[in-house]
């Protein structure tokens, strides 16, 4: 009833690569088709067998919903997701986004047929989806909850801990969907990269705890004067230099949260070069 086909797209912020997953066996729901990958749609194709009614993406980065279209194009179904690349941004990050632009990966040409919101069902035979709102990777950001397991796209990842990029990501927003998914009790969490997650709710407690330690170090760094994003992430990650980028917008991530909670100033408009210093 379920079948995972890998896209043949590893990278360091993919893992392995993006899981599409197809639930059903007479209706075929299509769980993150993946990149724009003809080899990779072929591949979901010949597994469907003609059956694919449904078409849901957990969030609008071109490794999840750029094989949308095209797989639409290729069997009728419609796709569902919770907007456009776009929605779901809180107010601080919609006034980021007015500065700097989106962030890395965005799929702007995604446009779902329809629009699903927390609470949502979808239902195909024999399977029913349940969609909750989980923003913090980014604000259009859907886990689908099958039975008492949990399609979590990026929100949880069993290999390492997501990206966090404004103005697309949010940390508070993470916080607060971390919480949501560790209430919901999961037995299992199935990631759109990386293997199942078998013990949900200590790796959530990880990853609540890994966020909180990250802050800490950041504010540590700060005692030391005002400092901007990347140079924090130089002093606080031992990554490859290709991965240092995507540290800073963790990094800037944090520090407009911690802004939020009153522990941090941000020495004019925050954008990703501004320097922050302890409040």
């Amino acid at each position: 009833m379920l079948q995972t086909i890998l896209a043949p797209n590893p990278s360091p912020l993919t893992g392995p690569g993006t899981n599409s997953f197809l639930l059903g066996d007479r209706e075929i729901a299509v769980i993150d088709p993946g990149p724009d990958i003809a080899s990779h749609r072929d591949a979901i194709l010949a597994a469907a067998q003609g059956r694919i009614t449904h078409i849901l993406v957990t969030h609008a980065h071109l490794d999840h919903s750029a094989g949308a279209a095209a797989l639409s194009a290729a069997t009728g179904a419609p796709v569902l997701a919770f907007g456009t690349a776009e929605t779901g941004r809180s107010p601080v990050m919609e006034t980021l986004a007015c500065t700097t632009g989106g962030g890395e990966g965005r799929d702007l040409a995604f446009r779902p047929d329809r629009l699903l919101r927390d609470g949502d069902t979808v239902e195909g035979a024999g399977w029913r989806l349940t969609a909750i709102h989980t923003p913090g990777h980014m604000g259009n950001h859907l886990s689908f909850l099958w039975e008492d397991r949990l399609f979590c796209g990026d929100l949880v990842l069993g290999w390492s801990s997501t990206l966090i990029s404004p103005p697309d990501g949010d940390l508070l927003d993470y916080f607060r969907s971390l919480d949501r998914v560790d209430a919901l009790r999961p037995a299992r969490l199935l990631p759109a990269h990386g293997d199942p997650v078998e013990a949900p709710a200590p790796r959530i407690a990880e990853l609540r705890a890994h966020r909180r330690d990250r802050s800490a170090q950041i504010l540590r760094a700060l005692a030391d004067g005002p400092a901007d994003p990347a140079t924090l992430a130089a002093r606080i990650y031992d990554v490859p230099a290709q991965l240092m980028p995507a540290a800073a917008r963790n990094v800037l991530a944090h520090l407009i949260a911690l802004s939020e909670l009153g522990a941090t100033d941000p020495a004019g408009p925050i954008t990703p070069e501004t320097e922050f210093s302890l409040r």
